[in-house]
């Protein structure tokens, strides 16, 4: 093993680490970095904007039961899924789809090397990934405007005696429009209408200026756009400098939000009627939960917050060493040097690793839930209404019941600048490392002009996002919210899943797992990803197309002409993958469909772990393979006449599974 001292890949000076294994790709510095990397991917705006107004807009604790459901049956074993897959291949988001043609584009491979294509599937994430970076940005962008507009000595969302506000308006700190002396004069006119809070005329008169119909753009909000603009410099910056750089701030970023969460939750629950808003956040509305949209928001929120379908958790994982244990602790080994080597060089494994990311993603939006409810419950107290019809039922939830919470807390300014400038940390972190899997695509012209090339995807995603900061804006987020970048990602995930484990062969991808960690997935997983994930979200999927209802925002009900723009966005991400099935049969060898078939779904021969060190076994060189590896061999063939049928003579190794396909490992290594 070569070691070195040096300060390198993020380690601390003079710690003792190994050099990256991968000299091309990189890998990253250790593991902590890549757990807390991850961990910042998956916990980000969807967890502290996204899933308070999809839990309240779903009933509260009618939205728990699902979510938790969709959690441990489908979160958390994709989540292992995309992060092994990534892992096993050294390949991102475009590049693992070599393991089955069907799904992966023509192969066509530069000087470098690198691998370039239109992929079915690694094309849909790529489509889901830029529709949620446009408008994830216009969300990043609303943080900051709240950021500079918290640069006073008084919050602007304080008080109501300002000239967005309405006579409606009722501020908990100090006097509304109306002086003390006349308020119980007036107590029962306030009681005849609806009450609103000072935060959430903010929102709506001040921020938004919000036109009434979808088709209404109005003027441009012009501060808004100005800090759109501000967003995508500052997400050019972090991309110019790739990926591994974000592995040396995620010590910061993975640890502040919390500390901020737990003031606004400490502060929260000490208000009256803060009892209120969490039994309305965990009493279960049965009711609802017979509702098929609520499954299919809570399954739509268990993949946007984890990150899969994304492409980011596949792009990360392929930064890992071969022998990374990216599901639990790492037993000792003796091609890993001596146990005190072992102890000194991977001191940071983490026990049931990719549980703990799943677990720690959904907790911190439970957490979430516990701060934003308590507030709601606050203000229903104040304002005299309902728990469920105290603020905006869409995604100006958190930018209402968050500032209003701000405004209680002493030196509210301070803590409303450290908040913002939280949400602004969450957003940036998913968006970069989703944004630079553009590295993926890697041709040498790409690669020497990465500059160029990031500034304009900035520039074309600014550009995009105008629309968005127009009167109409928040109806076309909305929009995109709920068809661009929802069942996109759970439909993705099954499709992947399918392809995975029906077309490769579970067989063969459980081995690859166990090649590479040493034992092979959990029996649970197993069952998972054959049968119960694929099950549930085709289930979810069938029932929500029964139980149609289009979407609304508060009380205004979308026009038919901007769902079918929804079910488009919606389907351009996935419309792809079928289309190029079929192409890629039709292309391929043999007389019948059937052969056709057979002949598509084989796995690339190059597929396979990346470095020529880890091709053992099945993936080993030919003549490579003692006796024992031939027995394996035979071990692992289902149909072995099939498969001598079907064996190439340049090809002396067969990989066993249920497609009965040939490699012939790539003699280059990197690629």
């Amino acid at each position: 093993m070569a070691f070195t001292s040096a300060p390198e890949n993020g380690a601390v000076p003079g710690e003792p680490v190994k050099r990256d294994e991968n000299s091309r790709r990189g890998n990253w510095g250790n593991q902590i970095e890549f757990v807390l990397t991850s961990v910042g991917y998956a916990v980000g705006l969807g967890n502290v904007w996204r899933f308070p107004y999809l839990c309240y807009r779903n009933g509260g604790g009618a939205f728990m039961f699902p979510y938790f459901i969709m959690l441990v049956f489908c979160g958390i074993p994709l989540f292992f899924l995309e992060l092994s897959f990534g892992q096993f291949a050294s390949l991102g988001c475009l590049g693992v789809w070599k393991v089955s043609p069907m799904f992966k584009g023509e192969e066509n491979r530069g000087r470098s090397g690198t691998f370039e294509g239109v992929e079915g599937v690694g094309y849909g994430m790529m489509v889901v990934s830029t529709y949620i970076g446009i408008y994830y940005n216009v969300v990043i962008c609303i943080a900051f405007y709240y950021f500079f507009m918290s640069m006073t000595n008084l919050l602007p969302w304080t008080y109501c005696n300002n000239p967005w506000n309405t006579p409606d308006c009722s501020g908990v700190v100090g006097t509304s429009r109306i002086n003390s002396s006349l308020a119980n004069a007036t107590a029962m006119a306030y009681n005849l209408t609806k009450r609103t809070s000072p935060s959430e005329e903010y929102w709506k008169h001040k921020v938004l200026n919000i036109s009434d119909d979808i088709g209404n753009f109005g003027e441009v909000r012009l501060p808004i756009l100005g800090c759109l603009a501000v967003s995508w410099v500052v997400v050019f910056l972090c991309l110019i400098r790739g990926v591994k750089s974000s592995g040396k701030v995620v010590y910061f970023t993975a640890t502040f939000p919390y500390v901020v969460l737990t003031i606004l939750f400490i502060r929260g629950i000490t208000l009256d009627g803060a009892i209120d808003g969490i039994a309305y956040y965990l009493t279960p509305q049965w009711q609802k939960i017979l509702d098929a949209k609520v499954w299919g928001d809570a399954a739509s929120q268990i993949f946007y917050s984890l990150g899969c379908a994304w492409g980011g958790l596949i792009t990360m994982a392929s930064y890992n060493k071969f022998h990374n244990n990216c599901y639990r602790y790492k037993p000792f080994h003796s091609t890993q040097g001596t146990p005190a080597e072992y102890t000194l060089h991977y001191p940071l494994h983490f026990t049931q690793g990719n549980i703990i990311i799943s677990v720690t993603n959904c907790a911190t939006s439970v957490y979430a839930g516990f701060v934003i409810f308590s507030i709601l419950g606050f203000m229903a107290h104040h304002l005299g209404v309902n728990v469920s019809e105290v603020a905006d039922h869409g995604p100006g939830l958190a930018f209402v019941a968050y500032p209003e919470a701000l405004t209680l807390l002493p030196i509210s300014p301070l803590w409303s600048l450290l908040f913002f400038f939280m949400l602004i940390l969450l957003g940036l972190g998913t968006q970069t490392l989703v944004t630079a899997i553009v590295d993926e695509i890697g041709t040498d012209w790409i690669m020497r002009n990465k500059t160029v090339v990031t500034l304009g995807v900035a520039i074309v995603g600014f550009l995009l996002g105008v629309p968005l900061t127009t009167q109409a804006g928040i109806y076309w987020l909305l929009l995109m919210d709920n068809y661009a970048a929802s069942f996109s990602l759970v439909i993705i995930s099954c499709i992947m899943c399918i392809c995975i484990m029906y077309i490769y062969g579970h067989r063969n991808y459980f081995k690859d797992v166990e090649m590479m960690l040493g034992f092979p997935p959990p029996i649970f997983f197993r069952i998972c990803w054959r049968f119960v994930s694929p099950v549930i979200i085709s289930f979810i999927l069938i029932f929500t197309v029964i139980q149609y209802k289009p979407i609304t925002y508060n009380n205004y009900i979308y026009p038919n002409w901007s769902l079918i723009i929804g079910f488009c966005m919606a389907l351009s991400s996935v419309i792809c993958i079928p289309i190029y099935a079929l192409y890629k049969i039709f292309r391929s060898e043999g007389t019948t469909f059937i052969e056709r078939l057979k002949n598509s779904m084989k796995p690339d021969r190059n597929w396979g772990p990346a470095l020529m060190e880890h091709r053992t076994g099945r993936y080993a060189p030919a003549g490579a393979l003692g006796a024992d590896g031939g027995l394996e061999v035979r071990a692992l063939k289902e149909e072995p006449k099939e498969e001598e049928k079907e064996k190439l003579d340049e090809i002396s190794l067969t990989i066993q599974g249920s497609n009965g396909s040939t490699h012939n490992p790539n003699p280059n290594p990197m690629a």
